[in-house]
């Protein structure tokens, strides 16, 4: 899950010319900073974890190995959203949580594709970790940033991946069959409540866009 870029588009962040103040176009860490703050950033990220999420329930039947690959992917696609989001924090102490979950997301990733024909229960302690700690991770930065844009759905998904990891920790699965639709169910719901946060954000640069007449037309 990428959470909501760290400035708001009500500062008109995504219209200001590139400067010696915000650095040179051809920066990857500027280039990086607007790509994590565009809406269709977020919304690729809501897909990415949809996509698995719907499988996995219309595919009850899949095997634990087909179970593992695809949430090895879903968990490495994550890291790489969470490692661009990082650079759209303005705040260098806000973007420690989100490094921490890009890593933690991208070597759980690793462990799932690395072996594949693990047991039910390490697959569950694997994600149920992993969402556990996004989890926390996430309200704790929402929780410190005061200004942070969208907040109240940040904390809505935070306390959701709380749930998450709480859920799939605590109950444990007796088949592929049940750990399938478990990690289905959450995947589909943590993918639409970040498509909400796409789509808030998009309608937020689009009133920041007729806020700034100077600006260049268009979204993010």
């Amino acid at each position: 899950m990428a959470t909501s870029p760290g400035r708001g588009p009500h500062a008109g962040a995504e219209y200001e010319p590139a400067g010696p103040a915000y650095g040179t176009a051809g920066d990857p860490a500027q280039l990086l900073a607007a790509l994590g703050r565009s809406w269709t950033w977020i919304l690729a990220s809501a897909v990415a974890t949809l996509v698995p999420g719907i499988l996995l329930l219309v595919w009850p039947e899949a095997t634990l190995h087909v179970v593992a690959v695809l949430i090895g992917l879903y968990l490495l696609a994550a890291g790489a959203f969470r490692f661009v989001a990082t650079f759209a924090r303005q705040e260098q102490g806000h973007r420690l949580p989100s490094l921490l979950l890009a890593v933690l997301y991208v070597l759980a990733g690793v462990l799932c594709l690395r072996n594949p024909l693990q047991t039910i229960t390490a697959l569950s302690l694997i994600v149920g970790l992993v969402w556990l700690v996004s989890g926390i991770l996430t309200l704790y930065t929402a929780l410190a940033a005061r200004d942070l844009p969208h907040r109240g759905f940040v904390l809505g998904m935070a306390v959701l991946g709380i749930v998450a990891g709480i859920v799939v920790l605590a109950l444990p699965t007796e088949s592929a069959r049940a750990l399938t639709r478990l990690l289905g169910l959450w995947l589909v719901l943590l993918g639409l409540a970040e498509a909400g946060l796409a789509f808030a954000w998009r309608a937020a640069l689009r009133g920041s866009s007729t806020a700034v007449p100077h600006g260049p037309a268009g979204n993010a």
